[in-house]
């Protein structure tokens, strides 16, 4: 914290700027009052920046844990929000325990991008009302919200808002070109405030008079009888702040060079924060990428610029209320609008899109889903169609293919005997993973084998194999075998024989004497067999030649 505090503090002032009212509506949609969003981002905001894992995270009250906030103050009350918020911080400290975190690397890149970009809109549209100076009409999609602010607009333009948030934001978007070690956010505002109070315009709503100081903690609205109808949503709540934390902290590091966040302890960071901020009146809390991004775009480095945001929020509960009260929210409109411009990296998205047709598939459902749905099912989403096309790409490579065995052949053999071993024993080479995305087709592939007395499969290129290429290999063997066709394996690695043994597949192969350690032994085996069979004249030896 102390390379270089100068950009910290200015960057924890300029996300202090913008964090407040969005603290003061969070906590007004939540039911419990702006007083509790206030609360949440200055406990949780310290706390999570004190014992998290990424030194650029900044948390606070976020929308998306509004929504699943509303229908349990609605039922259960302040009492409800406490329990469910203590519930929750005991559970991210669990996850943190069992060192949870470490399976976000698995979540892939288009995932994120399309999450941010999904964020960036909603980010950008939840500013619209505003920024056209309406006041925020009800309904909990954005896109409906977004809607009904324009038609409001447009029955009653508000000129004065418009061009405040559009100043600001067109100032902040320019500036950073030009300059963009200073802060132009922190300029943008205070000049659109100056501007509205010197010439009294009118239509440039303040964010009005906010509330002095901060409760005293307290258990007193603990509601204990309720533990078991409120774990549900406390496990809702735990894994949103979980998700989205980490995402945000995923998204900081891609935004920065040389930042790497530590997921388990940003998980503890978050549990601490949430077991916190409830006995303060707060409402459970997650990072918040809008805030973190104007984090990381002013330049922070460090924990200190979480921390200073924390600060100067309490700063502003305490001593300087009536001066923010008249900021207006036009202009902190066009400091979000900005920030969701900066969030979206164009040629990351470009690169991403062109990468592969399954990467733009979900990169674009992911962002649909934020937009429309929420970002827990957003990644929910990405997760499963990126999940499901990747067990179709890696099912494609695996392949069977008929080879030349007669290369393999032990001894000297002369034409005569080679074009009858051909005639006899075909040999395939399975190469890739035989499981259960792809398995089915290597079935139908063997049991067309044509007439001969003998099939080599060759495993020794099997990558992976599980219980259902298990099964599909035992099942082909047995259908091939009911129709007088031997089947020899050759190159068996210990993985796939433990799972030919759990389904019994090695059995009908060992009582044959069927399974041999390298391609040339099975050929050999081959060759007996057809011996044995009458096929071929004469008895081989132990090296399989013609006596």
């Amino acid at each position: 914290m102390g390379r270089d505090p100068r950009r910290d503090l200015l960057a924890g002032l300029t996300v202090a700027i913008v964090a407040l009212p969005l603290a003061l509506g969070f906590g007004v949609s939540s039911g419990l009052g702006a007083e509790a969003g206030l609360a949440t981002a200055v406990v949780a905001g310290a706390l999570a920046a004190l014992f998290g894992g990424s030194n650029l995270q900044v948390s606070g009250p976020t929308g998306a844990m509004t929504v699943v906030l509303v229908p349990i103050v609605a039922q259960y009350g302040p009492g409800g929000v406490l329990t469910v918020g203590l519930m929750a911080g005991a559970l991210l400290i669990v996850l943190a325990l069992l060192r949870a975190g470490r399976y976000m690397r698995y979540i892939p890149a288009p995932v994120v991008e399309g999450f941010t970009l999904g964020i960036a809109c909603v980010i950008g549209l939840q500013q619209v009302p505003n920024a056209l100076g309406v006041a925020t009409p009800e309904g909990d999609k954005v896109l409906v919200v977004t809607w009904r602010a324009v038609e409001e607009f447009v029955r009653a333009p508000n000129w004065t808002a418009l061009a405040l948030a559009a100043g600001v934001a067109a100032v902040m978007l320019l500036g950073a070109r030009v300059r963009p070690t200073v802060p132009f956010s922190i300029v943008a505002v205070v000049a659109a405030t100056l501007v509205t109070q010197l010439f009294d315009l009118r239509g440039a709503a303040p964010i009005g008079e906010l509330p002095a100081g901060l409760p005293a903690p307290s258990l007193g609205f603990l509601d204990l009888s309720a533990l078991g109808s409120l774990l549900a949503p406390a496990v809702a709540v735990a894994a949103l702040a979980a998700l989205e934390s980490l995402l945000s902290a995923t998204v900081a590091d891609g935004m920065t060079v040389g930042q790497q966040h530590d997921p388990d302890k940003e998980l503890f960071g978050q549990g601490i924060a949430n077991l916190a901020a409830p006995l303060f009146g707060g409402v459970p809390a997650t990072a918040a990428i809008a805030r973190t991004a104007v984090n990381v775009r002013t330049g922070a480095g460090s924990r200190l610029a979480a921390l200073t945001h924390a600060a100067v929020l309490a700063v502003i509960v305490f001593a300087a209320a009536p001066l923010v009260s008249r900021i207006p929210l036009a202009a902190l409109a066009g400091v979000l609008l900005a920030t969701a411009i900066r969030m979206v990296e164009v040629g990351s998205l470009r690169a991403m899109a062109r990468a592969t047709r399954s990467d733009a598939i979900v990169l674009v459902l992911t962002a649909a889903a934020t937009l429309v749905l929420d970002l827990v099912y957003a990644v929910i989403i990405g997760l499963v169609v990126a999940g499901a096309l990747a067990l179709r790409a890696v099912a494609a490579q695996a392949r069977m293919e008929q080879v030349d065995f007669r290369a393999d052949l032990p001894g000297e053999h002369s034409e005569e005997e080679h074009a009858l071993l051909a005639e006899h024993i075909v040999a395939y080479r399975i190469d890739g993973p035989l499981f259960f995305a792809g398995a089915h087709r290597f079935l139908l592939e063997l049991s067309e084998v044509a007439d001969v007395r003998v099939v080599i499969l060759r495993l020794s290129r099997v990558s992976t194999m599980d219980a259902t290429g298990a099964l599909v290999l035992k099942d082909a063997v047995e259908k091939l075998n009911r129709r007088g066709i031997a089947v020899l394996i050759s190159g068996l690695r210990p993985g796939q024989r433990q799972a030919l043994e759990s389904v019994g597949a090695l059995d009908v192969l060992r009582r044959e004497g069927r399974e041999y350690a390298t391609t040339p032994e099975a050929i050999a085996g081959a060759r007996a067999h057809l011996h044995r069979a009458g096929v071929l004249p004469g008895a081989p030896d132990a090296a399989g030649a013609v006596r």
